[in-house]
């Protein structure tokens, strides 16, 4: 399934673009929203929506409200970083299983990609610490990259592991094909949330193609 980043500021364009698309990611924080527009934007979505908020928009305690908000108006899952404090991603988790709301622990390297025995920590600790579903993107500097981080597929279940950069675009079309639930895309090239990002339409090509 392709999951549409939106990072769009108009409210009204944000639940129509949402919408329009099999299931959503709604960035909180690239939206710009407040806990009144987060009531607003989930209380109105009728696909399965994806909410997060990363914490360079605010602090913590501002962010429980507006991820508790996004849980309670309707969020199908919810996205909390792995390096998060332990109390704010346990207040999250645990509101999110009372809502029947999914719970994603993510880590984020925008640097390189670690080893496999690193990723393979990593991904343990998601679980061991309340995933449901743990993600994993990492900064591809080669090719070799982008296959260890697909080899994380052989072992692992309930995951989305991909790779950013150019090196990494292959990921984003291959890990569908190994038991990902779904995949990122952008609605189109002025609103790309993470390097190297295909947009909807062309994620769609490649996969009619293959």
């Amino acid at each position: 399934m392709i999951c549409v980043s939106i990072a769009e500021q108009d409210i009204e364009k944000i639940v129509s673009t949402a919408n329009s698309v099999e299931m959503v990611e709604i960035r909180i924080d690239l939206c710009h929203l407040n806990e009144k527009t987060t009531a607003q934007v989930f209380s109105q979505l009728r696909v399965p929506a994806i909410a997060t908020c990363r914490p360079q928009y605010c602090d913590d305690t501002k962010r429980a409200v507006l991820l508790k908000t996004a849980i309670k108006s309707g969020a199908k899952y919810v996205d909390v970083e792995i390096e998060s404090d332990s109390a704010f991603k346990n207040e999250i988790l645990a509101l999110a299983k009372q809502h029947s709301c999914i719970g994603i622990i993510s880590y984020h390297n925008y640097k390189n990609t670690p080893s496999r025995e690193e990723l393979h920590d990593i991904i343990t600790d998601c679980f061991s610490q309340g995933a449901t579903i743990a993600k994993v993107a990492t900064k591809a500097l080669s090719m070799n990259d982008s296959a260890r981080v697909l080899s994380l597929y052989d072992e692992f279940s309930d995951i989305v592991a991909l790779a950013m950069g150019k090196h990494g675009k292959i990921t984003r079309v291959a890990n569908m094909y190994l038991g990902c639930p779904f995949s990122y895309a952008a609605i189109d090239k002025e609103h790309i949330t993470a390097d190297g990002q295909f947009t909807k339409d062309q994620m769609q090509k490649i996969l009619e193609l293959l």
